[in-house]
């Protein structure tokens, strides 16, 4: 038997919804969306309905939208384009974002820019006291994640939008962890920029999109022909754009439902773990987070141990190992978490299809482990 899936914020698998729908851009309609005759057209029309259904869960207008082979190549088209497109050399970004953001900023600051990284206070969330001095006029861009990945804690998106339209500073969120599991709006928001990626809200991997706000400015980072106006060279993926479009329908058509039942999957394996590991503790924020999300610590042992321990659950570390060390994940350590408590941290994010059965199971399996690494003093 497969082990119990807890890893959602990694991937998601496929909607059948999804899958029925790509199946015929698979097998049948092949044309490039570029060709002027019929088997163009077709294809055409997919890719139009599907910035349609991605622009409606976004709440924005179709045009606004670009697809691009996921949220990694949003986030780099959107930091690294409009950092070119305007004369400003100062960037402002947080201390706890994906390497998806935080690399394509380092390049910049390579490159020569400016760049302030906030912290987060204790419950995961960037300190806008800190943004406040650190947004000035020669602020081109602020960055910041809508919710982290690990933790799932939401992220003070719209007061730092405020910020940014004192000093007529662009506004970009990587949205990918949101989207699809709280309502996200870019108008009221008022962000400049969104990434999604495509195989975060149950549509394949190697599709996302940027929604880029009307009248902002971004410079193309790949060199091609005009697709996607002009911003992403390349012949589209046409039977995965259509999955994404199919996702965000769903998305949007049943996210208070299916955000309640992920909250209450989640609160359950909190109450199941918390009741069976004395000292236990949440790393985020208690209610401001992801409703799928839960980052523990547990004590006394590491985190990777406990996931190799209970064999038949599939979840995740926000640490990273390097030739058998191990380093404490930054995001946790950031909120004041010391290495050696961080190192216990797991992250376990359930999704549309976990059961209370799998929840009941997986959270046994894990107290279990806990015990048994205990009894074998397995940290010093």
């Amino acid at each position: 038997m497969d082990p119990i899936y807890l890893d959602h914020n990694a991937t998601t698998p496929l909607l059948p919804e999804v899958v029925d729908a790509m199946i015929p851009y698979l097998r049948e309609h092949f044309g490039n969306p570029s060709s002027g005759h019929v088997y163009g057209a077709r294809t055409r029309a997919a890719v139009a309905t599907a910035r349609e259904q991605v622009a409606a869960l976004l709440g924005c207008s179709d045009e606004e939208i670009v697809f691009t082979s996921g949220g990694t190549e949003a986030n780099n088209l959107a930091i690294r384009g409009a950092a070119n497109a305007y004369a400003r050399r100062h960037v402002v970004t947080t201390k706890i974002e994906h390497p998806a953001t935080s690399r394509p900023v380092g390049a910049l600051e390579a490159a020569g820019y400016r760049v302030t990284r906030l912290g987060v206070d204790r419950d995961g969330r960037a300190r806008l006291d800190e943004a406040a001095v650190a947004i000035c006029d020669e602020t081109v861009l602020i960055t910041v994640m809508a919710s982290n990945n690990e933790t799932g804690v939401l992220q003070p998106v719209a007061q730092l939008a405020r910020l940014a339209r004192l000093r007529g500073s662009i506004v970009h969120t990587d949205a990918a962890q949101s989207v699809g599991k709280v309502p996200f709006h870019v108008r009221e928001l008022d962000v400049d920029l969104a990434s999604i990626a495509g195989h975060k809200l149950y549509a394949p991997k190697g599709v996302g999109a940027l929604y880029v706000r009307r009248g902002v400015r971004v410079s193309p980072i790949l060199l091609g022909a005009g697709h996607e106006r002009g911003l992403r060279p390349g012949t589209e993926n046409v039977a995965s754009i259509v999955g994404l479009g199919v996702a965000c329908d769903v998305a949007r058509r049943d996210l208070d439902v299916v955000g309640e039942r992920l909250r209450a999957r989640r609160d359950l394996l909190w109450t199941r773990l918390s009741e069976a590991v004395p000292g236990l503790a949440l790393n985020g924020h208690a209610t401001a987070r992801l409703p799928n999300t839960l980052n523990v610590r547990f004590p006394g042992v590491l985190g990777s141990a406990v996931l190799a321990a209970a064999n038949d659950v599939a979840a995740s570390t926000g640490s990273a190992c390097h030739e058998g060390n191990e380093d404490a994940s930054p995001v946790i350590v950031a909120m004041g978490v010391s290495e050696d408590a961080a190192l216990g941290s797991v992250r376990l994010t359930v999704g549309r299809s976990t059961t209370e059965d799998e929840v009941e199971r997986a959270a046994a399996a894990l107290s279990s482990a806990w015990r048994r690494l205990k009894g074998e003093g397995s940290r010093s």
